[in-house]
């Protein structure tokens, strides 16, 4: 069994331990821990509808004045 790790470590394929621990590989992992969020994060954006906070707030889009044919009606 451990003569088939050393042949993968040899490979490529597994780290040894030193450099799993490593403050490199620390930093790498924190890079791709932080990236992989924020890539999710924009993907759930991505599927929600999109928010217009100008039809939550009052602004001045309203009209002091109807434009209507019927003067009485509705601003």
């Amino acid at each position: 069994m451990a003569i088939a790790f050393h042949h993968l470590v040899s490979a490529g394929l597994l780290f040894p331990s030193s450099v799993l621990h490593s403050d490199e590989f620390a930093v790498l992992a924190a890079f791709v821990a932080i990236n992989t969020v924020m890539f999710g994060a924009l993907a759930v954006a991505k599927i929600l509808p999109k928010v217009h906070p100008t039809d939550w707030l009052p602004g001045r889009n309203r009209r002091t004045e109807t434009r209507s044919i019927h003067p009485d009606g509705r601003l």
